[in-house]
């Protein structure tokens, strides 16, 4: 049986989906905003 495709690692989740990976576009931003306007509890990873 091969292994699972999900091996989680925490900063390479952080470099993709991070907070500052975010803030670093106008797209990402955008994100973050709606997800304020949304009362999100964690805006990002």
């Amino acid at each position: 049986m091969p292994k699972r495709t999900y091996q989680p690692k925490k900063l390479k989740r952080l470099k993709v989906h991070g907070f500052l990976k975010r803030m670093s576009t106008r797209g990402g931003k955008n994100i973050l905003s709606r997800r304020r306007l949304k009362n999100r509890t964690n805006i990002s990873a």
